[in-house]
């Protein structure tokens, strides 16, 4: 009994921006960012919600700074790698910081299209990544097709043409399997060929791991060939 009389009346830690920031993200892994509300936060904090916009003023702000909390994630660059190894392990990096938060890669889209610049956390990684090829002999031009060409890539995720994430409900007006696999012979021949690890998925028609990889590699390996050619 002393011991639980001592636990309620040991002081709450301070509220604080890290600590709703904290609470938001944890939040949004359990339930996605769709579902997540200042009352939420607040109930799971054990304050009333007027207490959060002294630290986060709108749900906006809210969104951005729980995309830094998870930017921050991302390892830092490895000591003494070429700008190659440097690249491909800060993305894969990046991946596996979207598989801890499935939400994130949609929320980053969202926000990157709402806001007129990046987030801090993100505008300093990317700058952070236009260092590493421009130490490793890109030219600016080149440096700029590099970040185009990769993308959402940088942030662990990539824009897929189809949409084959688990748990869509049906399209009322899809054709039956079958009159669909004879309209499109090909494509129904490609998804009896391939499988995926849903597993790896993480967002809306993001790729699987394999796929991720594969296109990272194909990239920087034609990245390399025209630093090559440009050195």
């Amino acid at each position: 009994m002393p011991r639980q009389a001592d636990a309620a009346h040991r002081p709450r830690a301070p509220l604080s921006r890290q600590r709703v920031l904290s609470a938001a993200v944890a939040l949004a892994d359990e339930g996605g960012a769709d579902a997540l509300s200042m009352r939420k936060i607040a109930q799971h904090l054990g304050v009333v919600p007027m207490a959060l916009y002294k630290h986060v003023a709108h749900k906006d702000e809210l969104l951005d700074g729980m995309i830094d909390a998870v930017v921050g994630e991302i390892d830092p660059p490895v000591e003494d790698a070429d700008w190659k190894t440097t690249v491909r392990l800060r993305v894969l990096s990046a991946r596996r910081m979207l598989l801890r938060h499935p939400w994130a890669s949609g929320v980053i889209e969202a926000r990157m299209k709402a806001r007129a610049a990046p987030t801090p956390a993100v505008t300093a990684y990317l700058d952070q990544m236009i260092g590493v090829f421009r130490a490793g002999g890109f030219p600016l031009d080149l440096v700029h097709h590099a970040m185009h060409v990769m993308g959402s890539r940088l942030l662990g995720f990539s824009q897929e043409l189809f949409d084959d994430s688990p748990g869509r409900p049906p399209d009322a007006d899809a054709l039956p399997p079958e009159e669909a696999a004879a309209r499109y012979p090909h494509i129904a021949a490609l998804a009896r060929a391939v499988t995926h690890d849903k597993g790896s998925v993480v967002g809306s028609g993001c790729d699987d791991q394999f796929e991720f990889e594969f296109a990272l590699d194909l990239t920087l390996d034609g990245l390399e060939r025209l630093r090559a050619a440009a050195g």
